[in-house]
């Protein structure tokens, strides 16, 4: 039956309950039941990440999650950490490709200020953006950026690799934090054209997973959500599917890093199709795994990288992103690492998956899904991020029915199509002393 899953013969339901219900602004809410803690997690995803942003105005996204702090029409700066704090609840934010995203578990008793506080900078933020705010954060985004990407070994290996996979102009082809230039051009009259296009509630999804009856949930958001103005404005049509690269490329950087790293890049199949699991079960078999065919060879057997590492990241944007990532021994060699990858790749296209290695990829990924529904947090995060960005958010109940369809013969099937050698591009960190070796 649909939401049923079985682990080792035994049925384990996935029955989360799931309500939803849309505001005369268009906002749209889901809540979710758990009684087991006298806790509830608002979660709020915007419409709005890194792709939606155009040519010299990149990093507005990640920007905003900064501002979205920093006050509203009733609001001080960082009075929204510090009333929720003082009260025993956890918050953050955070912002991506495809969303942002802002959330808080709170006791019970601190549902009504965590909404109120919500509602008043989803609403009135541009109340409390003025240009002082804007410097202030810009600059705290600058130091971001030096601390986490510009003065970290690898730090900026995943922009390489955005800009190396996928081609200039595509919602994807850079970073989230954006660039520094853009950021300094921005006016304030910038900030305020962005947030009045997509922080619309017809835009938003916002998700209470916790100890609340859905009956007073919806008029707990509908009392401080409800009066939100609905505003004018449309979200462009997500991109055709972007085909697999049609020959190898290639990105060499030199550094000061502790060794040499080889990252393997492939364009998937969009999060939402079917065999965008094949090919995330794909990765889990050749180096997702501790017996994964390329940790067997290249870290057990012959000890030539201390570490592999293969994912798929589901995007929604005309292509997702597989990555496996190799950290190589001292002492051996890039270029023979890099063909025994490609010989092991070589030949799970050719054969396909064995029945262990589907058994195991299946089981880490049942593993991994049931881990993060065990969390009222990471449960609330998945059903806004399936609701938002596939209008399904009881899909967390269906995620393992989808997983146990896909065989063997579609993960080869897909493998060969997307994860082709030819199809790859490489991103390759360097020492220093290994270029001079050469």
């Amino acid at each position: 039956m649909p939401g049923e899953w079985a682990t080792y013969g035994v049925p384990m339901p996935l029955d989360y309950p799931i309500h939803e219900r849309t505001l005369g602004n268009g906002l749209r809410v889901v809540i979710s039941p758990d009684h087991s803690i006298p806790t509830v997690t608002v979660n709020l995803w915007v419409n709005v990440g890194s792709r939606h942003e155009v040519a010299g105005r990149t990093g507005f996204a990640h920007l905003f999650e900064h501002l979205m702090f920093q006050g509203s029409r009733s609001v001080a700066s960082g009075e929204h950490f510090s009333a929720l704090m003082a009260r025993g609840a956890r918050l953050n934010a955070t912002t991506w490709f495809d969303r942002t995203n802002y959330f808080e578990t709170v006791p019970v008793g601190v549902l009504d200020l965590a909404l109120w506080l919500e509602a008043d900078r989803h609403g009135y933020l541009l109340d409390a953006v003025n240009q002082t705010n804007l410097d202030n954060q810009r600059d705290v985004v600058k130091e971001e950026k030096r601390q986490r990407y510009d003065n970290v070994p690898y730090g900026n290996a995943m922009r390489d690799i955005y800009a190396t996979i996928f081609p200039e102009g595509h919602p994807y082809h850079h970073p989230t934090i954006g660039s520094m230039a853009d950021l300094d051009a921005a006016s304030v009259e910038d900030v305020h054209a962005f947030f009045a296009t997509h922080y619309r509630p017809d835009n938003t999804v916002l998700t209470l997973v916790g100890d609340i009856d859905p009956e007073d949930g919806f008029a707990r958001v509908e009392r401080y959500f409800g009066q939100l103005p609905r505003t004018d404005g449309t979200s462009r049509a997500n991109l055709g599917q972007l085909p697999p690269l049609t020959e190898p490329a290639r990105e060499v950087v030199i550094g000061e890093v502790p060794n040499n790293r080889l990252h393997f890049a492939f364009r998937l199949p969009v999060e939402g199709d079917s065999d965008f699991l094949a090919a995330d079960l794909a990765l889990e078999a050749l180096g997702g795994l501790s017996m994964s065919r390329l940790v067997r060879r290249l870290v057990r057997s012959e000890q030539v990288a201390n570490s592999v590492q293969a994912h798929a990241m589901g995007f929604v944007d005309g292509v997702s992103l597989g990555l496996i990532v190799v950290d190589i021994a001292t002492d051996a060699d890039p270029e023979y690492v890099e063909s025994a990858l490609l010989e092991e790749l070589t030949a799970f296209l050719d054969s396909g998956p064995t029945p262990e290695e589907m058994e195991a990829a299946l089981a880490q990924s049942e593993r991994a899904w049931l881990q993060a529904l065990g969390s009222q947090e990471e449960r609330a995060d998945l059903i806004s991020h399936h609701a938002l960005l596939h209008g399904r958010p009881g899909y967390i109940n269906d995620l393992l029915d989808d997983l146990s369809a896909v065989t063997a013969e579609d993960v080869t099937r897909v493998a060969r199509t997307w994860l082709n050698p030819s199809a790859r591009a490489v991103v390759a960190y360097l020492t220093l002393e290994n270029v001079e070796a050469a």
